[in-house]
């Protein structure tokens, strides 16, 4: 749900990156945050947990171009991969506006993957979210690992409604602003739409 600004003449929108534990969410948010003008965003806030080294999440305001006469700013979240902390991410997706998943490309994952997904999906629900009518892009991510499953093999397995897919190498920047300016277009058609 799009927050407006009215005072700063501002809108505010929320993507969340979602996926497997340690599949390149966080590669991917450290990765734009340290490309974007330092004029344009906000800090960069990790909460980590003491069992794991998975960042709790991250918050990066993005400024984008404008919709009537308001700037669009952009903020991307990540979600913690393990399952133990479901209830974290229920609260990190409320009131979202767009969803990249990143998948983790290695044949050992696509269970995780899968797992993750599910998880997405039941989540989305239970707060009034259809994965079918989200913004919602797939990111294949870790494409240059020797054990990297075919592109096919993992589109076949994990594609849920045509989404945009994007090969990627988050640790390299491969493929991280195509998947996110890909999702910001898409919320942004969106909230074109009125909704």
């Amino acid at each position: 749900m799009t927050f407006i600004n009215y005072a700063a003449r501002e809108i505010n929108c929320k993507i969340v990156y979602y996926g497997p534990g340690l599949g390149g969410k966080t590669t991917n948010i450290k990765y734009v945050y340290e490309k974007t003008n330092p004029n344009s965003k906000g800090k960069l806030i990790s909460l980590a947990t003491e069992t794991d080294r998975t960042l709790f999440f991250d918050f990066l305001p993005l400024d984008l171009g404008e919709i009537r006469g308001f700037r669009t700013r952009f903020h991307l979240y990540t979600v913690p991969g393990q399952v133990f902390y479901d209830a974290s991410r229920k609260l990190i997706l409320k009131g979202v506006d767009g969803i990249v998943f990143v998948a983790d490309s290695q044949a050992a994952r696509m269970e995780a993957n899968l797992e993750s997904l599910r998880n997405l999906d039941l989540n989305l629900k239970e707060q009034g979210y259809d994965l079918r009518a989200i913004p919602y892009v797939l990111q294949l991510n870790k494409r240059d690992l020797p054990s990297a499953l075919p592109v096919e093999e993992m589109k076949r397995q994990l594609i849920r409604k045509g989404e945009p897919v994007f090969d990627a190498v988050a640790s390299k920047g491969t493929g991280v602003f195509e998947t996110l300016k890909t999702i910001a277009k898409m919320v942004l058609l969106e909230l074109r739409k009125g909704r």
